[in-house]
């Protein structure tokens, strides 16, 4: 009996020594904590932010991370019309009792990032697409009316602007610097329950999971396993220095709620997208102009390859940057200026990066050798213009293009603007949708965006917009500006 509480008392000792000893290491990993300075891209303003540990040193603190973090993050509500969900070609607009239907008004909630001190705000596009109103809720309650400075579907990101000065705002990290297995912080408010942060680790990079509908999307998600709700959209993905380094934007569910996987757009790419909006309205998306496919065991045994590495090049567009480089098909692309790309999701982001006319230098494989080519950017008209978005045509809160050559002969039109995207704005709350093709305002005729955008300018007061839908229906508006 004696022996046996020995033993257990040997045992007791040991673990209590145990104990102390990690706790030793705990506290003095505390004190050797540093505060570097951060610099925000855009607001200039420098921040020291102090670190209880660093991930070398095997202990983490998440505390000064969430701190720096949670008072940035906004809770988005947005106000629109039910009468978005119906076909304006179908149904009848008046009830049993000839009364006109009133449309009624939904409410969606989402999360947004202040990124400036003077009110700029990331979202997700499909946090505000179709909203008539957009209103933020800071973490501390105060709440504000939002305009929607601009969106990028491709990218599923918008940009908020409230008029407000010395806000808090995250300043921006290096999405590239990222590494799999790395502690990330998202921060968003679900619930509406104030700011909410929950921790995971950093999964994969440059995932493509297939779920933005748009022609030129750009997918190349941060995959996190931090718990991120429907409400996060929009929200903050933060290292544990408490720099934004992504957007959440998506869960992979099968019930609509979180179940062990996030994403996050990376905020390389949502500098650039900012930064397009703000200065033109728009995104400048460039092109190599090339078509692409993934390297796997069975398109390097049909080709060849010696290595799974890299982007495949399977095609040129007839006179596209590419071709004029002197890109060829079978060439393998595998790196952007210094940045190692192995699949499409890495290329698309790395070439999302810049405008059209910008030149960047491609290092690239070709019969087993590696080679440099500079290629100069263009846009998807092929071309190397930059196209800014008037702010005439912003009051309307629409995105524009030409009336294509088909569309004018199957209606019978000399010409006509089609609105392609609605925002918050005049053609939404006047009832137009999209997919309308203008053809005159007040009795004067409108062929091209430019005289759209002239006719607009001499406007004040009541305006009346004619035009036609893609089936054929003529319709005409008239609202105030």
């Amino acid at each position: 009996m004696m022996k046996q509480s020995r033993k257990y008392l040997v045992l007791f000792l040991a673990a209590a020594l145990s104990g102390a000893a990690g706790a030793f290491v705990f506290d003095r990993l505390q004190d050797s904590s540093q505060a570097p300075s951060e610099r925000n891209a855009l607001g200039g303003i420098v921040r020291p932010v102090s670190l209880s540990a660093t991930p070398e040193q095997g202990v983490q603190d998440f505390t000064k991370a969430a701190e720096s973090s949670v008072h940035a993050v906004v809770h988005v509500k947005t106000t629109f019309s039910n009468r978005v969900a119906y076909n304006p070609f179908s149904f009848d607009p008046f009830d049993f009792w000839g009364r006109p239907r009133s449309p009624q008004q939904a409410e969606a909630t989402g999360s947004g990032v202040i990124i400036t001190d003077d009110g700029y705000i990331i979202t997700n596009n499909h946090v505000v697409e179709n909203a008539e109103k957009v209103e933020v809720t800071l973490n501390d309650n105060r709440t504000y009316k939002a305009r929607v400075v601009g969106t990028d579907p491709s990218t599923d990101l918008a940009l908020l602007k409230v008029d407000e000065k010395n806000m808090p705002y995250i300043v921006y990290g290096n999405s590239d610097d990222l590494k799999v297995g790395e502690w990330v912080l998202a921060v968003g408010n679900p619930f509406n329950l104030t700011s909410t942060v929950t921790a995971g680790i950093v999964s994969a990079k440059a995932r493509n999971i297939g779920i933005l509908p748009d022609q030129f999307k750009i997918e190349s998600f941060i995959q996190t396993d931090a718990a991120v709700n429907p409400g996060n959209s929009g929200g903050a993905l933060v290292n544990t220095r408490g720099e934004l380094v992504g957007i959440n934007s998506a869960i992979a569910s099968n019930t609509g709620s979180y179940t062990g996987y996030s994403f996050a757009i990376p905020v390389n790419l949502a500098k650039k997208v900012v930064d397009d909006l703000v200065e033109f309205g728009s995104v400048q998306r460039a092109f190599i102009g090339v078509s692409i496919r993934d390297i796997d065991s069975k398109l390097a045994d049909e080709r060849g390859l010696r290595e799974t590495q890299g982007v495949y090049v399977a095609g040129l567009t007839p006179g596209g940057a590419a071709e004029e480089a002197g890109l060829r098909e079978g060439d393998i692309i595998t790196r952007v200026g210094d940045i190692t790309v192995n699949n499409t999701p890495q290329l698309q982001e790395q070439i999302g990066r810049f405008r059209p006319g910008d030149r960047v230098n491609l290092s690239i494989l070709r019969e087993g050798k590696e080679q440099q080519l500079a290629v100069t950017l263009r846009n998807k008209d092929g071309d190397t213009r930059i196209v800014k978005a008037e702010e005439s045509l912003n009051l309307l809160g629409a995105s524009f293009e030409q009336a294509s050559a088909e569309e004018r002969g199957r209606l019978g039109l000399q010409g006509g603007v089609k609105v392609s995207k609605l925002y918050s704005g005049k053609l939404r709350s006047a009832g137009i949708k999209e997919g309308f093709i203008i053809t005159s305002i007040d009795k004067k005729p409108v062929r091209n965006t430019q005289e759209l955008d002239q006719l607009l300018k001499e406007k004040q007061g009541g305006i009346l917009i004619e035009g036609v839908y893609p089936n054929g229906m003529k319709a005409y508006y008239g609202f105030g500006i």
